[in-house]
């Protein structure tokens, strides 16, 4: 009755969805833009931090690509409460890096935090669903109280690199402990020029002997 009065649509396209589907249709899954680095080889994530800091491995399963299906999702995710495409995301990239070598060696996984001010606002982290479904699936724990943002600024999406490390993002770490020793998977929902990802880096690698890995949503 519940299906009938309220059926369950796909995300992207809007159409029904059929048995068996989960917030994407098959047609829209299948035009995706996948990225998948860490099945690929491809370097490209990974070369953007090159001269900033070391990075192990770096991933994103989709490319971002302005008002096509990417857009759409991360729309979704970010200001229409749509908190399960996070996770969505999180199941996907989790099964797959559980498959792969290097990133069983991952410890522990933490995700870009927000501002208390949006957090309180929107209710929740875009990026939690997927970094403790991935967590999850490499069985290791989740922090969300390692790194913290200190300042509140607007959206960094269509920022420079320079402009943005002008902004006044900061962000700062603590329960060092956490983090000694171990190879950290720092998660966002999506990447850009990378300053964002770099400032909580630097952070992380405070701790003593840290090493780190990225995985995020999308990538532009």
């Amino acid at each position: 009755m519940l299906n009938l009065l309220f059926p369950k649509v796909c995300v992207g396209c809007k159409e029904q969805l059929l048995k068996g589907e989960e917030l994407l249709c098959l047609d829209c899954i299948h035009s995706l833009p996948i990225a998948a680095f860490h099945k690929t080889g491809s370097k490209m994530l990974k070369d953007k931090f090159y001269g900033r800091f070391l990075v192990k491995n770096a991933t994103t399963a989709i490319y971002f690509q302005k008002r096509g299906l990417s857009q759409e999702l991360l729309h979704n995710l970010k200001y229409r409460g749509r908190k399960e495409i996070s996770s969505f995301f999180g199941k996907w990239m989790g099964a797959e890096l559980a498959e792969i070598p290097e990133y069983n060696e991952i410890d522990i996984v933490i995700p870009v935090p927000l501002h208390k001010q949006k957090l309180k606002k929107r209710g929740y982290n875009q990026v939690e669903g997927f970094g403790k479904e991935i967590a999850l699936a490499l069985n290791v724990p989740y922090r969300d109280d390692v790194l913290i943002k200190i300042s509140k600024t607007g959206s960094q999406v269509f920022k420079t690199r320079i402009l943005r490390f002008e902004t006044e993002e900061v962000f700062s770490i603590q329960n060092l402990e956490v983090i000694k020793n171990k190879h950290v998977l720092l998660v966002d929902d999506i990447i850009t020029t990378g300053a964002t990802l770099e400032k909580c880096a630097l952070q992380l690698l405070k701790g003593e002997n840290v090493s780190i890995s990225i995985a995020t949503i999308a990538t532009t």
